[in-house]
């Protein structure tokens, strides 16, 4: 009789997911960090927006930094599991993974409905005939939907590292 056939997920498309969960991160920081403000001019001098002046954007960058660098160390133990075939820290690392891959697709899923709640918002409160604003609120969307779009990733290596666990009898 055949062996049932396994449903752990093979480490080469766990390091993807992974991988596409930190590139999404990573242009979602650059996004808000880099690019998102605004100088609005008036007669009482220039006024600097940046994304820091809002709650729930730090919020987000919080969550994409806590969520880059956990991704990042799960990455660099995927790579080592894929090039040796060893997995670092054995059945304990398998419940650090289910457990941290849980708390950190949470985070960031949080961090995205923070982040799009308050841009809509803005949208509701704001002149959005000044297309400097309108260019603001577009990147903090920008930002925040590739948040949204990490968090997707980050559910599905939650799910694989689910069918990793040890079965208990």
């Amino acid at each position: 009789m055949a062996p049932p056939p396994s449903t752990a997920v093979s480490p080469i498309v766990s390091l993807l997911v992974r991988i596409l969960t930190f590139v999404c991160l990573l242009i979602s920081v650059i996004i808000i960090l880099i690019t998102n403000t605004y100088t609005q001019s008036s007669d009482f001098g220039d006024v600097k927006t940046k994304f820091t002046d809002f709650r729930a954007y730090r919020y987000l960058l919080g969550a994409i930094v806590i969520g880059l660098a956990y991704t990042l160390f799960q990455t660099a133990l995927t790579i080592f599991l894929v090039s040796t075939g060893n997995r670092i820290g054995g059945d304990g690392m398998l419940q650090l993974d289910f457990y941290g891959d849980k708390v950190i697709s949470y985070v960031l899923a949080t961090g995205a409905a923070a982040s799009f709640g308050m841009t809509q918002d803005l949208k509701t409160l704001v002149d959005r005939s000044d297309s400097g604003v309108d260019k603001f609120l577009s990147k903090a969307d920008a930002a925040t939907s590739l948040c949204l779009l990490g968090f997707l990733f980050a559910a599905i290596s939650s799910i694989f590292s689910a069918f990793s666990l040890p079965k208990r009898a």
